[in-house]
């Protein structure tokens, strides 16, 4: 965020909220590119692999498995649902949603797979797969500092 030629000696250059947000921007970019061509971006491909993965789950239980607040897994779900790719159902209670993928949506995911995997597959051999280990590892570690 500075130069060499003119330090920040308060240090904020290396702010961790605006370099990981830095960071984030730049991979989101290239996975957005990746998965252009199956009409996805790489929140959607998330938040559909996210439901695969924990099908007729709470949506709030997908909220917190992603890291999102459920406004925002609301705002996220919104065009899934539009696009037919999303099921919603009602719990018990009225207010529990429970998500799932439809017929389409697991053919968009599966359409996706293969794109997902070429971008995942160049960052791990970017930076080697120890590298790549060790990164997942000190993000985790990050996440889970309250």
């Amino acid at each position: 965020m500075s130069n060499k030629h003119d330090p920040d000696p308060s240090g904020r250059q290396f702010c961790l909220c605006a370099n990981i947000r830095k960071t984030a921007r730049k991979i989101t970019a290239a996975y957005d590119a990746a998965l252009k061509s199956a009409g996805l971006n790489a929140t959607q491909f998330t938040v559909l692999t996210a439901i695969e993965l924990m099908e007729n789950q709470r949506q709030s239980d997908i909220a917190d498995a992603l890291g999102m607040d459920a406004t925002t897994l609301t705002r996220n779900l919104k065009p899934l649902v539009t696009k037919g790719w999303i099921e919603i159902k009602h719990g018990k209670d009225r207010r529990v949603r429970l998500l799932s993928l439809s017929k389409k949506g697991k053919a968009i995911v599966k359409q996706a797979i293969p794109l997902w995997k070429q971008i995942q597959d160049r960052f791990v051999e970017s930076l080697g797969k120890g590298q790549w280990q060790k990164l997942n590892d000190e993000l985790g570690a990050v996440q889970e500092i309250q």
